[in-house]
């Protein structure tokens, strides 16, 4: 939290479906207060092929590497959901303008693995990188990890044993000293590839686990059942690594349980968090949940930020007590219950009014906060309002054809408190190559949501 305050980030940054035909990329910002290009991307590294969908991204090294001579974060892991690629990208020759170091093509994948639609990718401090899958090659649920060699670049095979999968997949985390790894469920990837279907809901499409595997011998020992529906995605658990300690945000639900180990070695989880629906005219059903998309933790395990897509805020919780998270502070960013807009809420049981629609610099703000990222010190919360190229264009068609922003909230650490930067606004709606919806964020070297301490 000492470290030097960020100066560039790297944005997936996705043109998908946008009639353009050009492939993702990944722009490198510049968010250095005191450089003139401050709040412009200063390059762009595409991808080779169409239509990849980037999502999530992660590094080839983490915390526990931290002073070791021999290893370097200097490569991104970037594995796109719908091709099921998985491209390597050299962020140390020029931290400025990354390059393309490797392709592994999905013929690889497949025939080592027998998974695909790739998710999310972290280092497991043995020289792996282990990415998530939502499924098999046919579409249906599958919830596996496969395993990736950093010095050959090759994939070596599955992280779990064979046969013993869960039957849905999507983010996880782990800690070693505890001896435990824990995945969540979005659901099958032939129902979540394509615009929302609301009759899939209450019929399985979706995921309703926790899945708790043995870290030391990789087998499936628990699932923990959240409720039909309810769609567990981000998980965190607390960076110290003996605190045995964790969020998951449940997407449909609009929750958040705390997860936590009991006497007997068994994990549990208590719902801590729960956004009230909001009554509604205008939109696809009678009541808007919040759609709460993604978590992160500060370094000193204090504050728990959480993004509502639908809803448009992004909340601050104090986490001391993670048994009973406390909101000290809320801002909101866009979302679809702005003032004037064709949702109506009726009734609303934590707001007086609906907020007013956000402008900044005269950019209107479409779209709900999607990814975060915080910086080092904890004092300031970046965010992107990208989710799904399908979704993104069903529930907000204006930012698909505008294009989506990347803000910046400042935060108070002392007290509590968000706060829109009037100041900072990456505009992806005026790419060159189109207008492009921007997704996770990284900053060089580590950031709060990649590094795990073991």
């Amino acid at each position: 939290m000492k470290g030097p305050q960020e100066k560039l980030m790297y944005v997936i940054c996705v043109l998908t479906r946008t009639g353009t035909q050009m492939p993702d990329f990944l722009a490198t910002v510049d968010v250095d207060p005191k450089s003139p290009t401050y709040c412009q991307v200063i390059h762009r590294l595409q991808m080779p092929y169409i239509n990849d969908e980037l999502h999530f991204m992660g590094w080839n090294a983490c915390s526990n590497t931290f002073g070791d001579t021999t290893k370097k974060r200097n490569r991104l892991v970037l594995p796109p959901i719908n091709s099921s690629r998985i491209y390597v990208v050299d962020t140390g020759t020029d931290p400025q303008a990354p390059c393309l170091f490797k392709v592994i093509e999905p013929r690889e994948v497949f025939c080592k693995t027998e998974v695909a639609s790739l998710l999310t990718p972290r280092y497991l401090g043995n020289g792996e990188v282990m990415i998530s899958s939502l499924g098999d090659l046919f579409g249906n649920g599958k919830g596996s990890f496969i395993l990736v060699d950093t010095e050959t670049w090759e994939v070596k095979g599955t992280w779990n044993r064979p046969g013993d999968v869960a039957p849905l997949g999507y983010d996880f985390s782990y800690k070693p000293r505890h001896n435990v790894l824990i995945s969540t469920e979005l659901g099958a990837p032939k129902f979540c590839a394509d615009a929302f279907i609301p009759e899939n809901l209450q019929k399985g499409a979706f995921g309703r686990c926790l899945n708790v595997w043995d870290w030391t011998t990789h087998c499936l020992v628990q699932s923990i059942d959240l409720g039909e529906d309810s769609v567990p995605l981000g998980i965190c658990f607390l960076h110290n690594p003996d605190a045995p300690h964790g969020f998951v945000n449940c997407f449909f639900e609009g929750s958040v349980h705390h997860i936590f180990k009991k006497k007997d070695g068994t994990w549990t989880t208590e719902k801590v968090i729960e956004i009230p629906k909001k009554t509604v005219t205008g939109w696809y059903f009678p009541e808007m949940p919040a759609f709460n998309a993604y978590l992160v933790i500060s370094l000193d395990d204090r504050f728990l930020y959480m993004s509502n897509w639908l809803h448009g805020d992004v909340r601050q919780y104090d986490i001391t007590d993670p048994h009973c998270p406390r909101l000290t502070g809320q801002v909101f960013l866009g979302g679809s219950i702005y003032k004037g807009g064709v949702v109506t809420v009726i009734n609303d049981e934590e707001l007086d009014c609906q907020p007013d629609r956000l402008v900044i610099q005269g950019r209107r703000v479409y779209g709900g906060p999607q990814m975060l990222q915080l910086s080092l010190d904890g004092k300031r919360l970046y965010v992107t309002n990208g989710l799904y190229t399908q979704w993104d264009e069903q529930f907000y068609p204006e930012m698909f054809r505008e294009g989506s922003v990347m803000l910046q909230i400042d935060v108070d650490t002392e007290n509590g408190g968000l706060c829109v930067n009037p100041d900072f606004l990456v505009d992806f709606g005026k790419e060159s190559w189109g207008p492009a919806r921007a997704y996770e964020m990284r900053y060089p070297g580590g950031d709060c949501t990649s590094d795990i301490w073991t």
